[in-house]
Parts: structure tokens; C-alpha cells; sequence
């Protein structure tokens, strides 16, 4: 597990060092991290909700998620700029990739596994060793929350820091990754397809 949280931070440290791509770099490293996961025979769907449940809350939460990130930037980029040019940098434009690749890159691949590892087998895992479920989800957010700092970029971040609290309470109150899977896939596809901000805002602003 640890060797996950090191690659993954690698990974965004490269980007944000060397400005390698995020898609090119990113997709294979956390479609590895997700069937690691896989071959753990750790991960489950929903143990605790029906999947249906588990389906329908990931989905509603993933909206209302967006819709809280809209609001935030709306309020937070006019006032300061370093977020609101990094936000654009990450979500605002993908360069020559049309918008279907850069959906199918993250919702198929690097989404699930992403969800897979953190959820599907770090947090069970940590689970397992402490015996007790909240610190487990603290140091599971904490650790997701960790590897996504070498970003240097404040809208990756922000978006582990809040989407990570929905993503784990959401594997804690189903017992599974399929609802934190769904709503991170609906909301990172609803961030690329409706940034909440296109370009930035004039110098001086």
C-alpha cells in the first residue's frame, strides 16, 4: 500500500516538475494501482447497500459534489488568481484531445483505478490492521490527500481534499467502491465536459 502512495505522488511530482502529460502519465499508473487492487481480492461492490443503493447515492452525490465545486469556484477564483489559473490548467482545457478521449481516459481507466486502490483496498485494508473504521477513513483521506500534494497544482488538491471526504464516507456507509466510484466518475466527467471556469480571468483581476 505504501508503495501505491509513493508511485502516485511520483507520478504527479513528474507532471508538476518536468510538465510531462497528465493523461499519458497518470492513465498507467493508476490503471496499475487498480488492478494491484483487483489482484488483492480485497476490493467489493457494496456490502453493506444493495447496489442499487450504493449506484443511486454514488450518482446523486457526484452531481450535488460538481454543483458544491461550482459554487466554491465561483466565490474563490475571482480572489485569488494562483487558484483560478491552476483550476484551468487542470479542468478548463484538454489541448488537442477531443472531449470523448479525454472522458473515456478518465472514467474508464484512471477513475476506477484510482477508486479501486484507495478505496477498494487501502482503506479495507487499513480497516483490517487498526480495528477501528473512523481513524481508518481519517488516514485513508489523509493518505489520498498526501499523494496528490506533489500536484502542486491548489484545484487537484481541493478536489482530493473534498471529493477524498465523499469518497471514503461513501465506501464507509456502503462497504464497497461502487458508490464512490460513480460519484467521482460523475464528477470528474461533469468537471471536463462543464468546467467551472474556461480561461482565466484578465491579468488584474
Amino acid at each position: 500500500m505504501v508503495l501505491g502512495v509513493v508511485v502516485e505522488g511520483a507520478a504527479w511530482w513528474w507532471i508538476s516538475s518536468r510538465g510531462a502529460s497528465v493523461w499519458a502519465t497518470m492513465t498507467p499508473v493508476l490503471v496499475g494501482l487498480g488492478v494491484l487492487a483487483l489482484l488483492s481480492g480485497r476490493p467489493e461492490a457494496a456490502e453493506d447497500v444493495t447496489p442499487a443503493a450504493a449506484a443511486a447515492a454514488g450518482l446523486v452525490g457526484g452531481v450535488a459534489l460538481y454543483l458544491a465545486t461550482r459554487a466554491f469556484v465561483a466565490v474563490v477564483a475571482p480572489r485569488w488568481r494562483a487558484f483560478r489559473v491552476q483550476s484551468v490548467a487542470m479542468y478548463g482545457r484538454r489541448g488537442s484531445r477531443p472531449l470523448g478521449a479525454v472522458l473515456a481516459l478518465s472514467a474508464l481507466l484512471m477513475v476506477p483505478g484510482e477508486e479501486l486502490f484507495w478505496r477498494g483496498l487501502f482503506l479495507p485494508e487499513l480497516e483490517h490492521a487498526l480495528d477501528a473504521a473512523p481513524l481508518a477513513a481519517v488516514l485513508a483521506w489523509a493518505g489520498f490527500v498526501a499523494a496528490n500534494l506533489p500536484s502542486r497544482n491548489l484545484a487537484i488538491v481541493a478536489g482530493a481534499a473534498v471529493g477524498g471526504v465523499a469518497w471514503v464516507a461513501l465506501a464507509a456507509w456502503s462497504g464497497g467502491v461502487l458508490a464512490g466510484l460513480l460519484c467521482h466518475v460523475a464528477w470528474t466527467a461533469l468537471m471536463l465536459a462543464f468546467p467551472p471556469l474556461e480561461t482565466p480571468f484578465p491579468e488584474g483581476a
